[in-house]
């Protein structure tokens, strides 16, 4: 019988977040999830019933405390953290990137990591099937340009992962980044536009440079990344630790 986790995913109302969270309820786990989108928290909760939902925008340190802490409450503990709230960022070369656009996207994409992940770790000691995915992009193995705060977050990410990795070990606790590849949906089509619209090119030639650089030639699903994100919390995962796992279709750079 497959023990069931009590799960922690942040942005999980759509995309991404709100696939890895009925890709955990269909394996038999409970699940909290945040949001800063109502509208989306409202959805889920109606799509999936079992769903535990909370408002929160990861951000904001005072904010997560309280959501990790009332969703240990409600869960009886916490096994599993799935940090997988992030930003876009801007579309824009560096001279034109604000200072309030690069401390967003990096306090989102890394800070919301680590405000989620410090309140989680007491929760986390008391498991015994304890794990950390953290959601990296292939942006933070590779440049990406005019994307350099995404970038520049998502390889903070990794580094986050690998150290955490050493550091909780003892405790069995099990850190690993995910890194997407090119992932199909709303927020990929919204930042091809603005690549598109930068560059002066159309929506149609920026994607077709994008899956050109893929070995398999086709965008990757929230499902694909979800099921990866099981795995790694599951017990079938547990000598798995440290690692950048990408799940790309082998793509070998970003235009």
């Amino acid at each position: 019988m497959i023990k069931q986790n009590k799960v922690v995913i942040t942005a999980g109302a759509s995309g991404i977040g709100l696939e890895t969270a009925r890709e955990f309820v269909s394996t038999g786990h409970i699940v909290a999830i945040c949001d800063i989108d109502e509208t989306a928290l409202k959805s889920a909760k109606q799509a999936l019933p079992s769903l535990i939902t909370y408002h929160c925008d990861v951000s904001k340190p005072k904010e997560t405390n309280f959501f990790i802490k009332s969703a240990a409450k409600q869960l009886q503990g916490i096994d599993t953290l799935v940090n997988n709230a992030g930003v876009g960022g801007p579309t824009k070369k560096i001279e034109d990137v604000t200072p309030e656009e690069w401390k967003n996207c990096i306090d989102i994409c890394l800070g919301g990591q680590f405000n989620c992940i410090s309140a989680t770790v007491k929760y986390l000691k008391e498991s015994s099937n304890p794990s950390i995915i953290n959601l990296s992009s292939a942006a933070g193995k590779m440049g990406f340009a005019l994307r350099t705060p995404y970038s520049a977050a998502k390889w903070g990410v990794i580094g986050l992962s690998k150290s955490l990795a050493i550091e909780l070990g003892e405790y069995g606790i099990r850190v690993n980044a995910v890194l997407p590849g090119i992932v199909s949906g709303k927020r990929q089509e919204s930042i091809l536009k603005s690549k598109a619209s930068a560059r002066n090119i159309s929506f149609e030639q920026v994607e077709s440079e994008a899956l050109s650089y893929s070995s398999i030639k086709q965008y990757v699903s929230p499902r694909d990344i979800a099921k990866q994100i099981v795995f790694l919390a599951s017990h079938n995962g547990k000598m798995i630790s440290g690692q950048a796992i990408s799940v790309c279709g082998d793509l070998k750079m970003l235009s």
